[in-house]
């Protein structure tokens, strides 16, 4: 049985939308594997690690990762739960105009991206998932669908609008290591010294190194991954406290305070904006 279900969501020449749910069997490395066309994933659920020869990159919500058309790479699962992601392809020039050159190898016959990933900031966060689930509830016409989608691509291609970490090798997997922690209990209230005893390190080099990384502390970033996640499950809540308590806030009135702070809405006013019109 195939660890993985793919839901086609949108095709139209310019852009393809998908949505790939893996079940996380394989732990350790994968069989190395390559893809037809450049993709650009973003994980909404879950967490992986992608391996490009000796580079890795953990892919959770907060990340849009790039997988170059041909090259190969390796996925694993460290925390269990498996992972969601919308894959997007979009057509190669609409694409080359998207992206800065920078951001792009030069020589290939292909787009192919120099990085493994960009954080994405909460404006895309929200668009993956008005995207997803507007397509996913068939409430979404073709043409306003392709609008998001290239809206979403140009917001997480900014270099306004997105991060790169820049940092030595080191220090990056110090924070990947971080981020699978947070990401193997996203509702737990977790302390500094608990997160610096399961990367190894003291309670202040880790928000020093963090911070210094990811352009933003460690809490904050950990907010970002609960708040994305309730993104995901506005769609299958009716209940909007017992949301908001199962992501490990103390009440309605905060986690719709957070929310809102992020998103520029409420929980609530994001829920209504993905019903049936």
């Amino acid at each position: 049985m195939s660890q993985f279900t793919v839901q086609p969501l949108l095709d139209t020449g310019t852009v393809r939308v998908r949505d790939v749910v893996c079940s996380g069997e394989c732990r350790h490395r994968s069989e190395e594997e390559c893809t037809s066309a450049t993709h650009l994933v973003f994980p909404y659920r879950g967490v992986f690690v992608r391996h490009v020869g000796r580079n890795e990159a953990v892919a959770e919500a907060n990340q849009l990762l790039f997988f170059n058309e041909a090259e190969g790479y390796q996925i694993s699962h460290p925390v269990e739960g498996g992972d969601s992601c919308l894959d997007l392809v979009i057509e190669e020039a609409q694409l080359l105009e998207l992206t800065p050159k920078e951001q792009l190898r030069t020589g290939g016959a292909a787009p192919a991206f120099r990085r493994q990933r960009r954080r994405i900031d909460p404006r895309a966060q929200a668009l993956v998932a008005l995207l997803r689930h507007s397509l996913s509830r068939k409430i979404a016409e073709k043409l306003e669908a392709e609008t998001l989608a290239l809206t979403l691509v140009r917001r997480s291609l900014g270099e306004r609008t997105s991060h790169v970490a820049g940092a030595s090798p080191g220090r990056q997997k110090l924070v990947d290591r971080a981020k699978l922690v947070l990401s193997s209990d996203l509702s737990r209230r977790w302390t500094l010294a608990e997160i610096a005893t399961e990367v190894g390190v003291s309670p202040v080099y880790l928000t020093q190194v963090f911070q210094q990384v990811e352009a933003m502390p460690l809490y904050r970033y950990h907010l970002r991954l609960r708040l994305a996640r309730a993104l995901d499950l506005l769609g299958s809540y009716d209940n909007l406290t017992t949301l908001g308590m199962d992501l490990g806030f103390s009440s309605h009135s905060h986690f719709s305070s957070a929310f809102r702070q992020v998103y520029g809405r409420t929980p609530a006013e994001f829920q209504r904006s993905i019903k049936p019109r």
